[in-house]
């Protein structure tokens, strides 16, 4: 089995990615975070990881066009790879795993 370790703010970053589809870039993930998770990113946090994640083969980047509204700077795009969707489907099977393995006892029902 390969290693598809994600921190918790990796694997929000990814699905957020992946929410985003084709308009996945800094801003639009970070304010999807803010509304969707109800927490607080900072653009260097969320550049970090994205980076970090890129450099893990968990995402692919892309540069726009050039906007005038961003004083001709391009947005980056970024797309979950295949080893990244990988990654999340290996989260969630852990994660209903031990959901699953709960005693009904543990939550007083």
């Amino acid at each position: 089995m390969k290693d598809y370790a994600l921190g918790e703010f990796e694997e929000i970053v990814l699905l957020t990615v992946g929410v985003l589809y084709n308009d996945a870039y800094g801003v639009a993930i970070k304010d999807a975070i803010e509304e969707k998770a109800g927490r607080k990113v900072s653009v260097g946090a969320l550049h970090s990881a994205l980076k970090r994640m890129e450099k893990k083969g968990y995402l692919d980047s892309r540069i726009g066009e050039m906007n005038p509204q961003r004083g001709g700077k391009p947005k980056r795009y970024y797309t979950i790879t295949s080893y990244g969707k990988q990654a999340l489907q290996h989260s969630k099977d852990l994660r209903l795993k031990l959901w699953n393995s709960i005693p009904k006892l543990a939550f007083g029902s």
